[in-house]
């Protein structure tokens, strides 16, 4: 499993604590209180994001200035073309599954903003009200995925495209559902979507991209993915259930537990994760996005 090691055993930060989550992806940090955080202790924050992905940050009861205060130190907020914001904070939206609910929001494999010609950096998930048990979230490290392909499957992806699009959110069995559908269960999250009217999202990445603070390759898919560009159906489909099969074996992932003031962010360059639908309680989430640059 000496491959599957991302980084040293030891990591030494003189203001903050890491215990990893997992063997391939995710950390826990310690030792911080985001309503009094010094620019040395926001760098080691970063510094661990970046070494595993997505990390995981307890007890953080923040107000939403103090949340979107934080997420600018990752860069510009992201606004998603077709969710409402907050009425007080657009940059925010809430993320709101109420018992009875059949549909919960990102239940499926997927990496945020896929679909825009610049998709999101980083998210920030805050926790605000969560259920007894449930709603945990799982993370895949989509360079290990790359790294573990043979060297015959890396020469057949260089140079290949994913084709995107933001109304066939999810695949399942090949095929697609529109989100809107999808949402009929969801009546407060239907009622936050944005006017139909706006022009479709669609674009195409490559399907091996570079990390651009790392430099590392990753596998880029998710349910934002409809086809390979300039491939038949017949030929892509079974590439691309292959590549979705592979990218998420159990060795790559990671699960986070959820609680009242849990902050969790993620890099959407080397992950894809999955919101797991295993509760009907209320769960109420503060989400914001950093905006990100072409994938290369």
């Amino acid at each position: 499993m000496d491959e599957l090691r991302t980084t040293p055993a030891a990591e030494e930060y003189a203001h903050i604590s890491v215990k990893p989550l997992a063997g391939a992806v995710g950390a826990e940090i310690g030792g911080v209180d985001l309503r009094d955080l010094e620019d040395s202790a926001f760098d080691e924050i970063y510094a661990a994001w970046l070494r595993h992905h997505v990390v995981v940050l307890h007890e953080q009861h923040i107000t939403p200035e103090q949340q979107l205060d934080f997420a600018r130190r990752f860069g510009d907020i992201h606004h998603h073309p077709y969710m409402k914001g907050l009425d007080a904070h657009p940059e925010i939206f809430e993320i709101l599954k109420e018992p009875g609910d059949e549909y919960t929001i990102g239940s499926a494999w997927h990496t945020d903003q896929m679909f825009s010609p610049q998709p999101a950096k980083a998210t920030l998930l805050l926790a605000k009200e969560t259920p007894n048990a449930g709603g945990d979230t799982l993370f895949a490290n989509m360079h290990l995925a790359y790294d573990t392909l043979s060297d015959a499957m890396k020469d057949t992806l260089s140079g290949v495209k994913v084709f995107c699009a933001s109304d066939h959110f999810k695949r399942t069995g090949g095929n697609s559902a529109s989100r809107q559908d999808r949402l009929k269960g969801n009546k407060e999250m239907a009622a936050k979507m944005q006017s139909t009217d706006k022009p479709q999202t669609r674009t195409a990445h490559p399907l091996v991209r570079t990390h651009p603070e790392t430099g590392r390759k990753s596998l880029y898919l998710g349910a934002h993915v409809q086809t390979l560009d300039r491939f038949t159906q017949a030929e892509a489909a079974p590439l691309i259930k292959f590549l979705d099969t592979h990218s998420t074996r159990p060795e790559f992932i990671c699960r986070v537990s959820w609680r009242p003031g849990t902050l969790v962010i993620w890099d959407n360059r080397s992950l894809q994760h999955y919101a797991i639908p295993d509760h009907n309680q209320r769960r109420r989430m503060h989400r914001i996005t950093i905006g990100g640059d072409t994938p290369y």
